[in-house]
Parts: C-alpha cells; structure tokens; sequence
C-alpha cells in the first residue's frame, strides 16, 4: 500500500535525537507548538498541513514518564485529528517496559495498559528499540517493528578491542539477559558468563554469583537498562574478583536514576557505552567512564523503509542467536 509523503514530528523529550533521526533521512523534524499550562496539562498544535501524510512521532517516554507519556498520546490525538494517513510512533525507550508481568497479586501489568493507550490515542504502527521483554510486542494489536542496538554496540566493541578479541567474555547481569549477551558472545565468537544474583529486595543486591570462566579474560557485561547502576558495581566487582582482567558495560538505555552516575564513578568499571535513545543529564554527560552511541541512524534506516514498504527484517538480523 502507497502511503501519503513522510513526516517527522517530536516531542519533548529526546528532540536531539528527533533530530539526528531526520538529518539520516534527509528531513527536517516538523513544527509543532508543545507547551505546558500553568496546571502541568500538556498543549499541541501542529504548525504544518499534514493531512494525507505518513507520520512518525518520535518520543522517548523517558523521566519525567509520566509527562513524556501523556504529551506522546496528546500529539497522537492532534495528529490523528489533523487527518494524517498512517501514524507510526517511534519509541527510541519505551517507559513502563519493566512492568511486563504480574510480580504478585493485585499489581497492574502496566506495559500492556501502555499499548492499549498508544492503540486507542492513534498509533497505526510502533518502531521500537529494545524492548526490556520481547512479550510486550504481543502487547500490542498493531504492527510492531522491534530494533536493538546490537550493530552500534558491535562496532564500538571492534573498535576498541579488534578484530580477534580472543581475551573477550560477554557477561549477562541474570538470567533474564542470557538470550540478549549470548546474541552478542554468538558475533564476536567469545565465551558468555553469567551473574547470578540474590535480591533481598527491588533495587538491592544482596549477592553475585559468577557462572563460567572469566580468568584472564576482559569482561563485557550487556545489558538493555542501567537504572541505578547498583547491579553493575556489584557484577563488575564479582567479575574482577573472579579474575577478570578489566570490566566495561554496554547497555542500551541510560535511566540512571540517582544514584547511578556515582555508582559508575566510584566502581571498577573503566567504561559504560550506552545509546542515545534518553538524552543524559548533564551529571551523566559529564561522568568520564560513560560514552553516548547514536542510533538515531539505525531507527532513521527502519523509518525510511517502512515508508517505502520494504523489508525490516534485515535490520533484526544482528540480534539473532
């Protein structure tokens, strides 16, 4: 099916990744008026014709979630109000991803409620990257293009350790993670590990367990969130106790709620590569062992070939174990 002309529209979140999006596309990010009213209610107006279009909302529901989320279905109902052709929301972080499941009775499986407010708001179609659990695609009853950042990572893992990195180990953080780091092990042709954590609550470790041989070997934990980064410490520690000859992390989303940044500061990591799919705060930004990857090209690749039809698949095609 031809759709009308491509145009791209951002919210407030991430709009210099908004940006970086267009530019690899050739385009520009259109006008739109975003503002708040004194109660905290968000305000849209689009400021150009884009009646009959195919339109891409960028937004990262990233913090403050609540806003971005709410200003993302706002900008979903003008758009769709205004008559567009196809709506496609493009979610660089999807906010909410964690809470995929019921953990215990009488909690919400908010993830799910996310999707159905995208569906009901407008969204005909979603670009995403990295969903934290593969399931909440299914959460959806559009169609759903789900990217990850594997190839922007592999190219700076190469970079930095070369072609044959015979003294690599990928290390998954839990067992949740084994299917994302054995992806990564699988491409770069290196042993996986695993830590194997006890919690005693959410958001504290309270023991980490290396499982496989990191002797000898530089360790590369992978991971698709790094919120406050206590894990992290904590693996990265284990690993350099298990004999790991240096540690360094790559996880996809940068959350990094206090008090990450001096979690990774003050641990034995000597770097921690993360996307821009959140922009960072400028204590983030100024923290020396993080390092920003762009893959504002990588989505850009995805949305110019959903407009012209063609196939997506090859872009998964990094990430398959």
């Amino acid at each position: 099916m031809q759709y009308g002309p491509l145009t791209i529209l951002a919210g407030s979140s991430n709009p210099s990744f908004a940006a970086g999006l267009a530019e690899s596309l050739g385009q520009r990010v259109g006008a739109m008026t975003l503002k708040r009213f004194r109660d905290g209610e968000s305000f849209v107006e689009v400021k150009e014709n884009i009646r009959g279009r195919d339109v891409y909302i960028v937004q990262s529901t990233c913090s403050p979630v609540n806003e971005n989320l709410m200003e993302l279905l706002v900008i979903l109902d003008a758009v769709k109000r205004a008559s567009a052709d196809r709506i496609t929301v493009v979610l660089p972080y999807f906010g909410y991803a964690r809470q995929d499941r019921k953990t215990s009775g009488r909690t919400p499986i908010s993830a799910r409620l996310v999707a159905s407010l995208l569906e009901r708001a407008g969204a005909n179609r979603v670009l995403a990257l990295d969903l934290h659990a593969g399931q909440i695609q299914g959460f959806f009853d559009i169609p759903v293009d789900h990217l990850y950042a594997t190839p922007a990572f592999l190219e700076a893992v190469r970079e930095k350790h070369g072609t044959d990195p015979s003294k690599l180990v990928v290390v998954s953080p839990d067992a949740g993670g084994v299917e994302r780091a054995l992806a990564y092990a699988k491409r770069l042709q290196v042993p996986l590990a695993v830590c194997d954590k006890r919690r005693i609550e959410a958001g504290k470790v309270e023991e980490i367990r290396v499982i496989g041989d990191v002797e000898g070997r530089y360790a590369l934990i992978v991971d698709d969130i790094v919120d406050s980064a206590g894990t992290l410490k904590k693996a990265a520690a284990a690993l350099k106790e298990a004999g790991a000859t240096g540690v360094s992390a790559i996880c996809t989303h940068a959350v990094l709620s206090a008090p990450a940044v001096e979690n990774i500061a003050s641990s034995v990591l000597d770097s921690v590569l993360v996307t821009d799919s959140i922009p960072l705060r400028p204590d983030a930004a100024a923290c020396p062992k993080i390092t920003v990857v762009t893959v504002a090209g990588l989505l850009g690749e995805a949305v110019r070939r959903i407009h012209h039809g063609d196939s997506v698949s090859m872009l998964f095609e990094p990430h398959k174990v």
